[in-house]
């Protein structure tokens, strides 16, 4: 069975799911300034993504260059699936800070990636989920969302769209 294809029990081999993502890439940024604050003011700004696939294609690295209204950073993005539970792995590695966030997990279902992960803002603890929709060759679209509440409600707090440069 290729990766990526269906099986005779339904098996879905998820391996390849981020291969769309592979290349150079003109994004847009809009984020919330405040997070979990009942904030509504979102700044734009614009960046680059560089991705590159790892590890034998079960996994890929990007390159992010941000410039953000108060300056500019770079920050990386590890992804590795594990064949055994089918789920993708998600770390970001901020420069500027030099830390890596708690990892989500999750899968693509019917052309959606949905991503899952416990951390922690202003000390306290949140949810973090990361969805990655509107994909094709050209364009993606990826949005981060923090609960406080266990994941009863979500704020959508980030938003970038992808348009390929190459």
């Amino acid at each position: 069975m290729a990766a990526g294809q269906v099986g005779q029990a339904g098996f879905r081999d998820g391996r390849r799911d981020f291969d769309f993502l592979n290349g150079v890439w003109t994004v847009h940024h809009r984020r919330l300034r405040r997070r979990l604050a009942g904030d509504t003011d979102w700044e734009t700004f614009e960046g680059t993504c560089a991705a590159l696939p790892i590890l034998g294609d079960v996994g890929n690295l990007d390159d992010n260059l941000l410039h953000l209204p108060d300056g500019s950073y770079r920050a990386i993005t590890i992804r590795v699936f594990d064949p055994a539970s089918q789920l993708w792995s998600i770390w970001w590695l901020d420069a500027r800070r030099i830390a890596m966030d708690a990892p989500v997990h999750g899968r693509f279902d019917g052309g959606i990636g949905t991503f899952f992960g416990e951390d922690v803002l202003a000390g306290q603890p949140i949810r973090v989920r990361f969805t990655w929709s509107d994909i094709t060759r050209q364009s993606a679209r990826w949005a981060q969302a923090f609960s406080a509440d266990g994941g009863a409600s979500w704020e959508t707090n980030w938003e970038m769209e992808f348009r390929r440069a190459r």
